[in-house]
């Protein structure tokens, strides 16, 4: 799958992946463009971009992959959430932004629109996903299972980047979904707000 085309739907995918989590798909890209793998690369020729493969960038997401786990077990997933949400947000948006610039830098095309298309994927990701997540911890009565939801979050985000790698333009289809996700819960919300107004003119 060659062409620009092909590239902006890799780079949307994993962007998007970044929204839900960014370590995983980080590390999946870093170590498909060693391996040269599937049209992920980020060779000397992507510039700045090339350190997206190197040793010490996969170390250290590894290494804060880690920390936020531990860190999240220490605390808990509600007060780990009220400290280190924004930080991972930022993490989501800044990976997802590299991502698809490098993706863009490896093919010989401009990296700019790359980084602020990646960005705005991986907020919008992360807007859709964040909420509901936050939503399903407060319904679940057992502590091991809202932890869990993190492990689920990972998973997603690794599957997501694994078939966007396979078939680059599921990038697309990754991010209508997400837009039917908001759109659907959006019209939920307002139909219950409708029902709760009629139930109080009763």
């Amino acid at each position: 799958m060659n062409g620009t085309f092909f590239y902006i739907g890799l780079g949307l995918g994993l962007a998007a992946a970044c929204g839900l989590r960014p370590y995983l798909p980080a590390l999946l890209a870093g170590a498909l463009g060693s391996a040269g793998a599937l049209g992920v690369g980020f060779g000397p020729s992507t510039g700045h971009y090339h350190f997206l493969q190197a040793n010490w960038w996969l170390l250290a997401v590894t290494i804060v992959l880690a920390g936020a786990y531990l860190l999240q077990l220490r605390l808990g997933s509600e007060r780990f959430d009220t400290v280190a949400s924004g930080a991972i947000a930022a993490q989501s948006i800044a990976v997802g932004a590299l991502l698809f610039g490098g993706t863009l830098a490896a093919h010989g095309n401009p990296s700019w629109p790359g980084l602020i298309g990646g960005a705005a994927a991986a907020a919008f990701a992360w807007t859709a996903t964040h909420p509901v997540i936050l939503r399903a911890r407060t319904r679940l009565p057992d502590r091991a299972a809202r932890e869990a939801l993190t492990v689920y979050l990972d998973a997603a985000a690794l599957v997501l980047s694994c078939l966007v790698a396979l078939l680059h333009p599921l990038g697309y289809i990754a991010i209508a979904l997400l837009a039917w996700f908001v759109w659907r819960g959006r019209s939920r919300t307002s139909d219950d707000r409708y029902a709760g107004l009629r139930i109080l003119r009763r």
